[in-house]
């Protein structure tokens, strides 16, 4: 994949950032009211990192790669995002204070759904998904490529994509893969399934990896085996990420990776979204940034990311309860000596670069090899 990777990204374009447009601000004044009182009772002795922080996102926002937002709308009977929303700890308010430009709206599925209702499932929430979006057109806009990204950021809304979805929602099938895309689905976590489980891929795992690379949806790893992970690596001729993984090294779970992992999908440019889990990175801020700054050092800057995993039900670390806390953890990076370059890549050039892999090998891809028609029963059976 290697060398692939060097012609779909010379080093200029993995260093190239989008800025805001005639570098304004991309945000209206009037997102930046109260603080929040999640943020408000924690005192900063040195404001200096906290208004560089502000300035670097004002550029480059934050592309959060996990929220499970339309999970936790289901169950509201009624709620308005622009206006604020209690229930939930990404509202538009604190998105707007938290500069975040972009977010992936995770479509959950329920536990031990397979099969049709795994698909069912999926569907409902892609239709929730872009009901809610519709709803808050002033504020969200849906987004596919790493070009509608940028044009929904510097049209001063937050580009939503959909995904990652669970692989149940394919029902194992390459038809439900292509028609999840064609509504919106960008982002494919291949773990839970026959066939990418604890054994790693098989023939048919291995087919479903080369057909979304030629419609352009992304592979994520988290909580995938060592075995998947590795052959997926492999296989994949496109950047995978990590939609929620830290570092094993330095807090156990699941969805953590062991260093030596870090270190091959750093050589295989993916992608590792942090997450912003108590679980997963620890109960304050501080130890969220000593995951990035491991992550950085063993994958590289640009294959480090930020995972808010807000509205998932979990426990933050303290000063980042709900989306409006982004600020905070940028300026603890930079209290660290991160360059402000680094840090753009961190929240917003890396995502974007993973992105544009995608969709630039998929329009090469489709005019190469036609629709895969291979079912699990020719490949495993």
């Amino acid at each position: 994949m290697a060398d692939l990777q060097d012609d779909l990204h010379p080093a200029t374009e993995i260093g190239r950032l989008d800025g805001a447009p005639g570098g304004t601000e991309p945000y209206p004044a009037e997102a930046d009211a109260v603080p929040p009182e999640t943020c408000r009772p924690v005192p900063d002795p040195d404001d200096t990192p906290l208004t560089r922080a502000r300035a670097v996102l004002a550029a480059h926002p934050v592309a959060d790669g996990y929220s499970g937002l339309p999970w936790a709308l289901r169950r509201l009977p009624w709620y308005d995002l622009g206006l604020g929303e209690s229930a939930v700890d990404a509202d538009v308010p604190r998105l707007r204070r938290g500069r975040v430009g972009a977010v992936f709206w995770s479509l959950h599925l329920p536990e031990g759904a397979h099969g049709d209702r795994a698909v069912g499932a999926a569907l409902d929430l892609l239709d929730l998904a872009k009901g809610v979006i519709a709803a808050h057109d002033e504020d969200l806009r849906p987004a596919r490529t790493a070009g509608q990204v940028t044009d929904v950021r510097n049209c001063g809304r937050v580009a939503v994509l959909f995904g990652p979805a669970g692989a149940a929602a394919l029902g194992d099938s390459l038809g439900v893969l292509r028609s999840l895309h064609a509504l919106g689905l960008r982002v494919l976590t291949l773990a839970g399934t026959s066939w990418a489980g604890d054994a790693g891929l098989t023939r048919f795992g291995e087919e479903v990896v080369r057909e979304m690379n030629r419609i352009g949806t992304i592979a994520d790893l988290s909580y995938a085996s060592d075995r998947t992970i590795r052959r997926v690596l492999t296989v994949s001729r496109t950047p995978v990420l990590f939609s929620r993984s830290a570092a094993l090294a330095l807090r156990p779970h699941p969805a953590n990776l062991p260093d030596e992992l870090l270190t091959e999908a750093g050589a295989a440019g993916a992608l590792c979204l942090v997450p912003l889990s108590a679980e997963q990175t620890g109960p304050t801020v501080r130890d969220v940034a000593d995951h990035l700054d491991h992550v950085r050092t063993l994958a590289g800057p640009e294959c480090v990311g930020l995972s808010g995993t807000y509205d998932t039900g979990g426990a933050h670390p303290q000063e980042l309860g709900d989306t409006s806390c982004y600020p905070r953890l940028i300026a603890e990076l930079l209290r660290r000596g991160w360059d402000e370059s680094d840090v753009a890549l961190l929240t917003w050039g890396n995502v974007q670069r993973v992105l544009r892999g995608a969709d630039f090998f998929a329009r090469a891809a489709q005019q190469r090899r036609p629709p895969s028609t291979a079912t699990i029963a020719d490949l495993d059976g």
